[in-house]
C-alpha cells in the first residue's frame, strides 16, 4: 500500500481546475473526505495526489433564488443542508435526506456533492435530489457542461465525470421548490446505518415522481406518472425497474417487499 501521496490546498478555481488536468487519474478532490479517507486508509485508494477544495474562494456556496432555484456547491456539507431555512421551506425532502446519513458528526464534514459523486448505490441524498429534478455542472479547465443527475450516474460508484472534472454544482429547478414528498430508510439497526432500501416520492404540479435506492447498480428514478394513478399502478411501475440482489446485509425478496411498503406508505402520507 503507497501510504505517500502529494497534498494541495488551491485557493482558486482555475488552480484547482489546472491541477486536476496536469495529474488526471493520480488525483483525487479532498471536501469532506468521509469516504476519500476511509479509502486512503483502507488501501483501496491509493492517489498520487489529494487535492483540497475547500480552500478555494470562488466556487459556488449554497443559494436559493426564485430564478435559478437552489445551487449546492462542493464544500456544501449535508448540515448545512439539514439546516437552511430556505431549503427547509422550498425542498424540506431533501432535509428529510440529509436527516437519515450518518451522524451529526459526519454530516458536518460529509458533502452532498461528495455523497453524490461516490455513487454509491444507496447515496441517501440521491434520491431526494433525483425526485426534484437536480443536474449537475460539471467543470474542467476550459470547459463546463450540465446534465441531468439521472444520467450521471453509470455504475456502482461509477459515475459520468472525467478524471480531469468536478462537480462544481448540484442545481435543484426553481419549478420543484415547494414540491410535496418524503423519504423513508430501512437500516439494519437504530441510528446510523447504510441504506439497505430507500425510497423518496413527490408530487408537484400533478405529476408524481419516485426514486429508489440500494436496488439496483445505480440509484433510480420512475418518472411518467401522476397523482391520479393508483396505488397498484405505481408499485407495479416501480418494480419494473428495481433490480435488487441479495448481500449479506439484506436478501433481494426482503429489498422489494419493503419498496412496496414504503412506495405505499409514502403515496398516502404525501396526498
Amino acid at each position: 500500500m503507497n501510504e505517500i501521496f502529494k497534498y494541495r490546498a488551491p485557493t482558486s478555481r482555475a488552480e484547482l481546475l489546472a491541477l486536476l488536468a496536469d495529474h488526471g487519474d493520480g488525483a483525487r478532490v479532498l471536501a469532506g473526505g468521509t469516504d476519500l479517507l476511509v479509502g486512503i486508509r483502507s488501501g483501496l485508494v491509493q492517489p498520487e495526489m489529494v487535492i483540497n477544495l475547500k480552500k478555494v474562494e470562488d466556487l459556488p456556496g449554497l443559494a436559493w433564488s426564485e430564478s435559478e432555484g437552489l445551487v449546492i456547491g462542493p464544500a456544501t456539507t449535508v448540515n448545512e443542508i439539514m439546516f437552511d431555512a430556505k431549503v427547509r421551506n422550498w425542498y424540506p425532502l431533501l432535509a428529510d435526506c440529509a436527516l437519515t446519513l450518518a451522524s451529526h458528526q459526519l454530516r458536518n464534514r460529509a458533502t452532498v456533492v461528495g455523497n453524490i459523486a461516490h455513487a454509491s448505490p444507496g447515496a441517501d441524498m440521491a434520491p431526494g435530489l433525483l425526485c426534484l429534478g437536480a443536474h449537475v455542472v460539471i467543470a474542467s479547465q476550459g470547459n463546463q457542461r450540465e446534465m441531468p443527475l439521472k444520467d450521471f450516474f453509470t455504475g456502482v460508484k461509477r459515475t459520468a465525470l472525467r478524471s480531469d472534472e468536478i462537480i462544481e454544482a448540484i442545481v435543484v429547478p426553481p419549478g420543484r421548490a415547494g414540491a410535496r414528498g418524503s423519504y423513508r430508510k430501512l437500516k439494519r439497526i437504530e441510528g446510523h446505518d447504510l441504506s439497505l432500501v430507500g425510497v423518496a416520492l413527490t408530487k408537484n404540479d400533478g405529476a408524481l415522481r419516485v426514486s429508489i435506492g440500494s436496488v439496483a447498480p445505480t440509484p433510480l428514478l420512475v418518472e411518467g406518472l401522476n397523482e391520479e394513478d393508483s396505488a397498484d399502478s405505481v408499485v407495479a411501475a416501480v418494480r419494473e425497474v428495481i433490480r435488487p440482489i441479495d448481500d449479506l446485509r439484506c436478501s433481494k425478496e426482503y429489498r422489494e417487499y419493503m419498496v412496496e411498503v414504503y412506495v405505499r406508505r409514502l403515496l398516502e402520507e404525501v396526498a
